[in-house]
This record gives structure tokens, sequence and C-alpha cells, in this order.
């Protein structure tokens, strides 16, 4: 298991690979004011990983994320693409419970299950997908939209294969991932999560492994992937490079409580430790915009405006 040392080494340095894949998975920042309400009670900072106990040997920059995404601060792009995923379920290898949050991974050495279009200009290789979630229904997500935060948030982690050979390098520069954001929303029973959320007891532990193959990640994606928001963001563990372009849906996709009591049931604690402690609230607060635009693949008010003429005509 990779140690906190190890994540605070000189970022010029080579990451090892289950480093740059942690790097992928996302947790509470320390120390900073929290934007949203959800947030501000004292659960969220007094169950905080080690990882954000102490200051950061790396401090992030302007660039950072999570972020609230305002929908009317936000800009239609016509040049926004629609997205091309192309995932080989095949690629699938295994689940990792690495003690913030578990990652299924994926063998990414060839170009057999990608994503193209949306922003990008190149080819993404999946690497990894994970979740962040809350103790409860009322919060979890990540970023938000209009303060308004979602039970859970799954992040599908591309890198460029085009420009760059390693996910270890790719993670470092500019340009070099992508990752899709897809808001969770407590409703009817997940079928395509549902064979994922039973092996996940196996991995209950923090440093658990276990196999897990033949996986389509497109089963969780949402219906209409053409409309989604855009920014260019960072990493939200250390080293929070600031590397990522991200990709959040608007649709969002619904799982059921039973669901998520699964993923609140694992452990951010290995066997061996006294004290166990649950997985939940693994997600990093509100990083601020700094000038940054998001930009977005749809007209948001668009389609309130038939009904609000319907409304006019009514009275």
């Amino acid at each position: 298991m990779v140690t906190l040392s190890s994540l605070m080494r000189p970022l010029a340095s080579q990451l090892h690979r289950q480093l740059a894949r942690h790097a992928g998975s996302h947790r509470i920042t320390p120390r900073r004011g929290c934007n949203l309400t959800a947030c501000s009670s004292k659960f969220v900072l007094s169950h905080v990983h080690p990882m954000w106990q102490g200051p950061l040997a790396v401090p992030g920059g302007d660039r950072q994320s999570p972020i609230d995404i305002v929908v009317r601060k936000s800009v239609f792009d016509s040049q926004l693409r629609p997205l091309v995923t192309d995932y080989d379920p095949e690629t699938c290898q295994q689940i990792w419970n690495n003690g913030y949050s578990f990652l299924v991974e994926y063998d990414d050495t060839t170009d057999k299950s990608t994503l193209k279009g949306g922003p990008l200009q190149d080819k993404f290789r999946l690497c990894q997908f994970h979740f962040h979630w809350g103790e409860s229904n009322a919060w979890g997500s990540e970023h938000t939209v209009d303060k308004r935060l979602f039970p859970a948030e799954l992040h599908l982690v591309h890198w460029n294969s085009e420009k760059y050979s390693l996910f270890e390098e790719a993670v470092m520069e500019d340009n070099g991932l992508a990752v899709i954001g897809v808001f969770l929303k407590v409703g009817k029973r997940n079928e395509g999560l549902q064979k994922l959320v039973d092996a996940l007891p196996a991995i209950r532990h923090k440093d658990s492994v276990i196999e897990f193959t033949k996986f389509d990640p497109a089963c969780l994606l949402p219906v209409n992937t053409d409309d989604y928001w855009t920014y260019h963001g960072s990493l939200t563990t250390p080293p929070l490079t600031e590397s990522v372009t991200w990709i959040v849906m608007k649709q969002h996709i619904e799982v059921s409580h039973d669901q998520l009591a699964v993923f609140r049931s694992l452990l951010f604690t290995s066997a061996e430790e006294e004290v166990q402690k649950s997985m939940v609230n693994n997600f990093r607060v509100q990083q601020p915009l700094r000038g940054r635009t998001v930009r977005s693949s749809f007209t948001p008010f668009l389609q309130e405006a038939p009904s609000a003429e319907a409304n006019k005509h009514a009275h």
C-alpha cells in the first residue's frame, strides 16, 4: 500500500502506478472553509482521513477541483461535441479498497477502452472508476449544481494516450487526464451496478483487492451523455495536479438506498487496526473557481422557455 509520505515526493519524480491511480481518487480537503450547508456540520472535519489532517506538502494552484457549477454562469459552447465512449468489458481487472474509496481498475496498456469527443481533441484510455459518497443521502457528491448536493458521485478516470505513454506521465502534465463525473440520486435499484455491489463485501477492509472481470462501465452512464458541463481542474487528492479536463454529466443516474448502504459498509481501516472506521464522507470540499469558465454543451434555459410561455398565455 502506498504510504502518505510517498504521496508527498517531489512532483517531478516518477509516480508508482498505484500511487498515480490512487491520485485519481478523491477526498476531503483540510482546514478550508466549506461553502455548503451540509459540510458545515462538525462530522465532516471530525472524520477526516489522516491524509488531510496536516498541511499539504504540495499546495494546490488556481485550477483546483471540485467546484460548484453555477448554471446561469456556465457558457454554452456550440463547438462541444457528443462524447464517444468505447469500453471493452474484457479490460476490467480488479477492485481495490485503497483506504479512501474503492477503485475498479482496467487494463490500460492498449486503446481497448477509450473516451474521445466532447471537449477532447485526443483519445483517452480508461484507467479506473470510483465513487464518492456521504454517510447520509443528503450529501456525498464532490461537485454540486447550484449548491445542490447529491448522495454520491461516480468518476471515470481516463488518460491521454496520444500525448503520453504512461498514466504516471499524463497525471503530471497539462491535458493529461479526462474524468467523467456522474451524479447518483436515490431511487430505483440500478441493475447495472448490482454486480459491483455484490462484490464489495469482499474488499471491506483497506488494502483488500479482488479479481473483478467483464464489467462494462458504460452501464453506469446516464442515457443522455450529450448534455454536460466541462472545465479545467485538478485531482482532488495529493498531488492535486491540474491536469484534468472535467466532464460532468447533467443527467444523473439512480441507485437504491440499499446499494448505497453497501458502499457505506466499507471501511477506511485495515483488518489489523483496533478502531474500525466506516468509509463515508470521502469527498473533498468545494474549491474557488478563480476566474475559470465552465462551459456547457447545452443551452440551459432553452428547455424552460416553452413552459414559461405556456404559463404566460394561461393567465
